[in-house]
């Protein structure tokens, strides 16, 4: 009574953000540096020199390639248009993250977001940043560039 598979009932595993990158948040900033032209490199290099200011920019997800200035005021982001970093999907809360200035370092807090905030894979409620993290925000993927060490 065991029949033999046919074509149509063989099935295949998909798997989904498993993505072969560098281990070192500079390295991943490189590489995505690497792919730019070189009007959009010099605008975030000039970002990377600067010691009150920081950016982030969209390098996977819609929106790829959106570039958001933060200053020493700092940004929020979320859904909400309302917010200096607007995030324009569900999986993203109406209030859902902030980087601020604190103590000369720019910090990133999740606001009590439904899906979480990820810094480098791993959900945060509140973490220092550096040049080349990778943040999480709902289905956005974003990185992070500052001249602050």
């Amino acid at each position: 009574m065991n029949a033999e598979p046919t074509q149509s009932e063989l099935t295949t595993t998909i798997h989904l953000n498993q993505r072969q990158e560098s281990d070192s948040p500079a390295g991943i900033l490189d590489e995505y540096l690497a792919t730019l032209s070189s009007d959009e490199r010099s605008v975030i290099e000039e970002v990377s020199r600067s010691k009150d200011k920081a950016m982030v920019v969209i390098n996977r997800g819609s929106n790829l390639g959106s570039r958001f200035l933060i200053t020493s005021e700092g940004a929020n982001i979320g859904r909400a248009s309302t917010n200096s970093i607007f995030l324009d999907d569900v999986t993203v809360s109406r209030k859902h993250a902030q980087i601020e200035l604190v103590d000369s370092v720019f910090v990133l807090k999740d606001l009590g977001s439904l899906n979480g905030t990820y810094l480098n894979n791993i959900s945060v409620s509140e973490k220092e940043l550096h040049t080349g993290d990778q943040l999480q925000i709902g289905k956005f993927h974003l990185l992070f560039v500052s001249g602050r060490k």
